[in-house]
């Protein structure tokens, strides 16, 4: 069948339908000139009744149509409640994000307690800044006065210098080896000219244990002559 425009005319699924019954029709019409004796030579007359297209036909293909419909307005409803929540969702967010800015702007913060200043360590108490002395018998006199006075023993320079004149002219070193002390065992040493038992029972603390040693030998001796004196002022000859 040809359509009156240019072109190969489409069948639809009513057309196939309609074709189908007009061959059923043809058919029995050809088996009926069959099966009569006597008339083959004739040509029967059938007549053939249109096929009337009927909402019954039309049927299938509106349901498919509508079930396609359906389906398209579910798919695009179904995405209208995602986009509708989504959107619900990310308002809320928005929502509470924007009330705890809120809250934390009136909410005053509390500064941290200040620490407590670590109480100032006590300076170090600075080291005594030792005295110095000549190495002559200038400041062993000198450096001898200051032991004695932190020791509360009397002498004054004067005395302590010409009692040294005289016993042994400022030597160090001198000995008496001729004297009843000599004699003795226990010779006179030193600046002073003091013998040993004499110079250990008189040491002066914070001084040498050596006789020879010109500050321990001045000490000792000006002990013993507070002593025994009341002062090394007070010695004038042999003591």
């Amino acid at each position: 069948m040809r359509s009156t425009t240019t072109g190969t005319a489409r069948l639809t699924k009513t057309h196939k339908l309609s074709a189908a019954g007009i061959t059923v029709a043809m058919g029995a019409a050809a088996l009926a000139m069959a099966v009569t004796p006597g008339q083959a030579t004739e040509t029967p007359s059938i007549a053939v009744k249109p096929v009337a297209w009927t909402t019954t036909d039309l049927g299938a293909h509106d349901h498919i149509t509508q079930q396609a419909k359906t389906t398209a307005a579910d798919a695009a409803e179904a995405k209208k409640k995602a986009d509708a929540a989504a959107k619900a969702k990310a308002d809320k967010a928005r929502a509470d994000q924007q009330a705890a800015s809120r809250s934390q702007a009136r909410t005053p913060v509390k500064p941290a307690p200040a620490k407590p200043a670590a109480p100032a360590k006590p300076a170090a108490p600075a080291a005594p800044v030792k005295k110095a002395y000549a190495d002559n018998l200038d400041g062993w006199i000198k450096e001898s006065l200051d032991i004695l006075k932190s020791k509360n023993i009397p002498a004054t320079y004067e005395g302590i210098k010409r009692n040294v004149m005289r016993e042994s002219t400022g030597n160090p070193r001198a000995i008496n080896d001729w004297d009843i002390n000599a004699a003795n065992g226990v010779p006179s040493k030193g600046l002073l000219q003091i013998i040993d038992p004499t110079f250990k029972a008189y040491h002066v603390e914070g001084t040498s244990w050596d006789p020879y040693d010109p500050v321990a030998n001045i000490t000792a001796s000006c002990n013993y002559a507070a002593d025994k004196y009341g002062s090394m002022d007070n010695v004038n000859s042999a003591y």
